[in-house]
Order: structure tokens, then C-alpha cells, then sequence
């Protein structure tokens, strides 16, 4: 098939961008998203231009990395897919796609289509993990898990970072992110020792980097992993407790 792209190129994080045109001509329906970006890149380098840089990694829908706006959608059209899952047989012969990077104040461009995402990082180590003193490791089933708790737990956990949560929330608000990866710690028993102070440390630390949560909803919806809003009614919950105990 026959593409049109609009792509956002932008030199640096201090440096004007604007969009560019590209014509791209026999693209495989099977090939993916990101396999189509190689494509254009390949054209580009053949003709003596720069190529368009954008993240990735395992291209398998894991590791969150292939954040992509793409005609106004975060991870495109396809509802609980990944850029890197997304195929180019969602689109039809001669189409003009639009692809940004995440618009957001906490993930600042760095070049093109790749953005500076540690404001993640930064919540994670204010209260990501678990640092009670166990000694050697325990048996698997030494600490019982109920089972809802187990699989309440387990799908928080499938958060991949993305940041797809930030990008589409008019607020740039990250509270889908940071409730999932609270949740899939102080809902398990290893968890509780510091859940107090995970909850007050991560809550706090996402409020300076993102916006403020006002219940729109885009977050879940555009999350390539379905995470639910109910993670985010916990966090609150637990933020509360955290803040006024003691």
C-alpha cells in the first residue's frame, strides 16, 4: 500500500518542531507499526537524510517503550494494543496518518518522536519495591495469598509504563500509572510493612511531576493493557488513610 506520513521532527528539546511530509510506498499489511517506521527510515537514509527517532525495544507489547500518538490516539486506533502490536492492516491503500510524540509537561521531547519518560522513574523510587528484610528466599506458597487479592494484584502489575495514561489525559495526569504500581504492592501481604509510606512517598512524588486527576476516564481507555480505574478509587483511598493516620 501507498502511505502518506506526517511525523513531528524535532531536533532537540530546545529546538522548534514541526511536522514533515513523507511518501511511503509498498507497505506490507503484515508488517507492523514500528517495522513501517524502519521502512521510512531506510528511505531516509538512502537518501542522504536524517532518520525520524522514535523509543523501542522488545516490539512484543512489553516493555512500553513504543509510545506513540498516532492520529490523535495513544498507541493508534486499535483499543488494548501497543504501538509495536499495532499493524499496518488497520489501514487502507493511499491514507494520510498522523504520527506525534506524547503530548505532555512531564515527558519533555528529546528528539523527534522519542520523550524523556523518568518522571516515571522518579515514582517508582519513591516507594516502587518492597525493603523488609526477608534473609533467604521463602518458599513460594510460605506467605498465603488470597486468591482475589492475588489476581487484583497480578493485573495491576501488567502495567507496562508506556505513559499512553499521561498522554491521552487532557490533564496530563498520571495517577492510572502510579495507582497500578502502588496497588500491585500494598494489596499483598510482603507489601504492608510500608504501605503507609510507599503510598504518601508515590502520590506525592507523581504530584510534582503531572497534572491532577478530574475522572475523564481517557487514561483506561487508551492503556494498551486495560488497567482499570478502580486502581486509581484505591490509591485515593489509601492516600487518605496514609495522610491523616497517626
Amino acid at each position: 500500500m501507498k502511505l502518506t506520513l506526517k511525523v513531528w521532527r524535532q531536533p532537540s528539546p530546545d529546538a522548534a518542531g514541526s511536522f514533515e511530509t513523507y511518501q511511503l510506498n509498498e507497505v506490507s499489511e503484515d508488517s507492523s507499526f514500528l517495522e513501517m517506521l524502519d521502512q521510512l527510515n531506510e528511505q531516509l537514509v538512502n537518501d542522504g537524510k536524517e532518520p525520524v527517532h522514535f523509543d523501542h525495544d522488545c516490539r512484543e507489547g512489553i516493555c512500553g517503550s513504543c509510545g506513540l500518538m498516532i492520529d490523535g490516539q495513544a498507541h493508534g486506533p486499535q483499543r488494548s494494543t501497543a504501538t509495536c502490536q499495532l499493524h499496518m492492516r488497520q489501514y487502507t491503500d493511499g491514507d494520510t496518518i498522523t504520527v506525534e510524540p506524547w503530548r505532555a509537561s512531564g515527558f519533555p521531547v528529546i528528539k523527534d518522536l522519542a520523550v524523556n519518560r523518568s518522571a516515571f522513574d522518579r515514582i517508582i523510587e519513591a516507594g516502587g519495591y518492597i525493603t523488609v528484610p526477608t534473609g533467604s528466599a521463602s518458599d513460594a506458597n510460605l506467605t498465603p495469598v488470597p486468591k482475589d487479592i492475588a489476581d487484583d494484584a497480578f493485573d495491576a502489575a501488567a502495567c507496562i509504563g508506556c505513559g499512553a495514561c499521561v498522554a491521552a489525559c487532557p490533564n496530563g495526569a498520571a495517577q492510572l500509572f502510579t495507582s497500578a504500581k502502588m496497588s500491585q504492592l500494598n494489596m499483598l501481604p510482603q507489601g504492608q510493612a510500608e504501605k503507609t509510606d510507599r503510598t504518601l512517598n508515590m502520590v506525592e512524588t507523581m504530584e510534582a511531576f503531572f497534572g491532577s486527576c478530574t475522572n475523564i476516564g481517557e487514561c483506561s481507555v487508551s492503556c494498551p493493557k486495560d488497567i482499570s480505574l478502580d486502581y486509581i478509587a484505591q490509591m485515593n483511598k489509601d492516600y487518605l488513610k496514609a495522610k491523616f493516620s497517626g
